[in-house]
């Protein structure tokens, strides 16, 4: 899909974020994690083309985002790096419309002072191919 361009001429881009929804979850690799539930903060970046259609099919629906990584939750997955990787091309795979996809996963309980985290960014095979294949790159 080809960049969407305002009137100037100037890429148009939309970002579609779910940020610090709570998501309790069965992940950890330590055996007292292991069959316990423990918050982790889930925040989704998604980058599409502007929107052509004032309706909800025409752009992603956050709500889905969060219903993903809550599902996500009730699946027992060791670490943080494979939750945002599953929920990374769950997100992708949500509309259609995402070219890339970035995923924060913050486990506030991991360490006994600071904040563990993961962030991974996906790219649509398109997304990636239009980028490598771009004039100047």
């Amino acid at each position: 899909m080809a960049p969407i361009t305002d009137r100037g001429g100037a890429h148009a881009e939309l970002r579609i974020t779910v940020r610090d929804l709570p998501v309790m979850a069965d992940i950890g690799i330590n055996p007292h994690e292991i069959g316990y539930r423990q918050p982790l903060i889930v925040s989704v970046t998604l980058g599409m083309d502007r929107v052509a259609r004032d309706t909800i099919d025409a752009t992603i629906d956050y709500r889905q985002v969060a219903r993903a990584a809550e599902a996500l939750g009730e699946q027992r997955i060791a670490l943080i790096e494979t939750f945002a990787d599953r929920l990374a091309h769950a997100c992708l795979a949500l509309s259609g419309h995402a070219h890339w996809c970035e995923v924060t996963i913050d486990k506030p309980h991991a360490l006994p002072a600071g904040i563990a985290s993961i962030t991974a960014r996906y790219e649509t095979a398109d997304a990636a191919a239009g980028r490598t294949s771009a004039p100047g790159t």
